[in-house]
């Protein structure tokens, strides 16, 4: 039996048990209950207290820390800091994100009081079980420690789970238990994998046999095997990118990736033929993927709404490996783990067509098949290069565009700049616009599946943070709206010094996306239709909001852009590291065009109708008049 000893607590033992999972950093807002801990942490030494604005605002960086590191952790006070933490722990359930969530709790006493006399204190509940109820729909193991002998084992449970799972777990510690005494930490909190045995073998290799079938039963024009894998997230969670290049190098095989797993390895490889993402996706990516494969081999893509674009169902034709099983076709493989999937899909694949056998330049190929169509590339070094122009003419000259905005960050990212950086993308038109940036291994943060708004703002501080991405810069793009959302995080970054560069797309103060959503019709016919009142947002000057956050020792910088010239001006200072704009973060307010949208979401706005009338919606046109689809009226 494990001896008690006064040098370990409760606090002290979930500190050292987060320092071994190599958390350097947790993110939160302190209140009277986390009191206690902080303290212990502390004097710990090893892990970093990162206070922010919100709990919300933790969660995003925890969210994103922990997508780079494997694990993070925020901590905050009982029912309004760890509601308000729910948020960022839902969208990290929901996209396997391993996060740990402390929720300190008022003490024990507190609680005897309340069942006896109904005495409630500071953020207490009627119903003693509202915290964990809540979390227990967020997590894949929520834990109440109201007992320190009991203690270690719940926090190594919970840390077990969130490990193995890969998705957040909850932690609730009665404030008076902090300081109490209980067993020291022993054996590694270490992940617990399901068993591979002779049925998983069994089911594995039918598995590979059945993705073999359908490559062979679907060929070219020439006969050949013509199979394209689609990456996904799961290759990022569980940290197979190398398993993944092993895979393409040495078959060959032409691969894509899904938006969330955007540069999980490195963009330059040979085989990576773009960004698939359905309708939205870049043409010659869309051209290549649907129209010249003959068969798609999904490995970690999750099918959701935005990985495929405005598409509604995978086909017949299609593999579709992920939450530890597979799918062929119509058949279904169960408790076949990815991990497991990639070596055995490269070793039948190069035993059935050789070394390289699946080598192809599906680009070249498809051109040269189609009689050298002048609108498609006519290789894939032709179509990266394509990607890689100083800027593509916008089709309003004099102003900026989303598509000319992003060609251009795309040239800078790629021709001119030397520092590394980190890009981190919010929901919507940001997300759209960015999706086909160049980048390199790790170069690239979203939130696919949740689209909470405004959570890159708050990643960002994760992403600076995280070991293996310090010595980047974080490069945010967010919309307006999403900005209003979480903008105080942007207190984090200056006060932390992180050189951070935030562009706020600002299309004129509404939800562009939400418009395009509901009534794509206002893209169709610009200057004869207002947007719905319910998009339009406050207009503000992002740029000034730099100087209320900065501080004599702690600078800030903000700029407003509107026109080609100005951005390339500013992406040259980018690169001089004396010009005071790099000393701390950088708001960059981008004023578009409110009519404006990404060439990628073209397929949502219907074509104009020669005979319909041109108001848009009632009352469009005499409001255009008006000036009531004009950006900022002070211009």
């Amino acid at each position: 039996m494990t001896a008690i000893t006064p040098e370990c607590t409760v606090a002290r033992y979930l500190a050292l048990r987060l320092a071994e999972l190599g958390i350097t950093h947790l993110f939160g807002v302190p209140g009277n209950h986390l009191g206690p801990f902080l303290t212990t942490l502390r004097a710990e030494g090893d892990i970093e207290w990162v206070g922010t604005p919100t709990e919300g605002g933790a969660g995003q960086a925890a969210d994103a820390y922990a997508r780079i590191h494997g694990v993070g952790a925020a901590a905050v006070t009982y029912s309004v800091g760890a509601f308000n933490l729910l948020g960022a722990c839902g969208g990290a359930y929901v996209e396997r994100v391993p996060l740990i969530a402390v929720n300190a709790s008022p003490s024990y006493e507190q609680w005897q009081n309340y069942r006896a006399l109904g005495l409630l204190t500071s953020h207490m509940s009627p119903r003693p079980e509202s915290n964990l109820e809540v979390y227990r729909q967020v997590t894949v193991d929520a834990q109440v420690i109201s007992n320190p002998g009991l203690a270690p084992g719940q926090i190594d449970a919970a840390l077990t789970a969130c490990l193995t799972e890969r998705r957040p777990v909850y932690l609730e510690v009665m404030e008076d238990l902090w300081d109490e005494s209980c067993a020291a930490p022993e054996k590694p909190v270490l992940r617990r994998e399901r068993p591979f045995g002779a049925r998983s073998r069994l089911m594995l290799n039918d598995a590979v046999h059945a993705i073999l079938t359908l490559v062979e039963k679907h060929p070219g024009p020439d006969g050949r095997p013509r199979p394209i894998v689609w990456a996904g997230e799961e290759i990022d969670r569980f940290r197979l990118g190398g398993q993944l290049t092993d895979l393409v190098e040495a078959t060959g095989v032409p691969f894509c990736t899904t938006v969330g797993a955007k540069a999980v390895v490195d963009e330059d490889l040979p085989r990576f033929h773009g960004v698939y993402n359905g309708h939205a996706s870049h043409p010659d990516v869309r051209w290549i993927f649907k129209d010249w494969a003959t068969c798609r081999i999904g490995l970690g893509a999750w099918s959701t709404s935005k990985n495929l674009g405005g598409e509604q169902c995978v086909g017949g034709d299609w593999v579709m490996a992920a939450n530890g099983g597979v799918s062929v076709g119509t058949s279904y493989f169960p408790d076949v783990r990815l991990e497991h999937l990639l070596p055995a899909l490269q070793d039948a694949l190069v035993k059935a067509y050789g070394s390289g056998g699946l080598a192809a330049d599906y680009y070249a190929e498809a051109h040269a098949h189609h009689g050298a169509p002048g609108d498609r590339p006519a290789g894939l070094a032709h179509h990266r290069a394509s990607l890689h122009v100083s800027g593509t003419p916008p089709r309003h000259a004099e102003q900026l565009t989303y598509d000319g905005v992003f060609d251009r960050i795309n040239h800078f990212l790629g021709r001119e700049t030397r520092q590394d950086w980190t890009v981190v993308s919010d929901a919507a038109f940001s997300l759209i616009g960015s999706m086909n940036l160049s980048l390199p291994a790790g170069g690239f943060l979203s939130q696919i599946s949740w689209l909470s708004i405004g959570w890159s703002v708050g990643a960002a501080t994760g992403v600076a943070l995280a070991p293996e991405r310090e010595h980047t810069r974080p490069m945010v793009f967010v919309g307006d709206g999403a900005f209003q959302e979480t903008c105080q995080e942007i207190s984090t970054h200056t006060r932390l010094g992180l050189r951070s560069v935030v562009f706020v797309l600002d299309n004129g103060h509404f939800y562009g996306i939400e418009q395009m959503l509901v009534h794509p019709s206002y893209y169709a016919e610009p200057g004869f239709a207002d947007p719905d009142s319910y998009n339009v947002l406050h207009p503000w000057h992002h740029d000034r909001l730099a100087a209320v956050f900065a501080g004599e020792k702690t600078p800030a910088n903000g700029v407003s852009i509107e026109h080609p010239s100005e951005l390339d001006a500013l992406l040259a200072r980018l690169t001089d590291p004396t010009d005071p704009v790099n000393a701390g973060p950088l708001l960059v307010r981008v004023r578009l065009c409110r009519h404006d949208y990404p060439r990628a979401m073209a397929y949502k706005v219907p074509k104009p109708s020669a005979t319909a009338p041109r108001t848009g919606r009632p009352g469009g046109r005499e409001k255009a008049r008006r000036g009531g689809v004009q950006g900022d009226p002070r211009g």
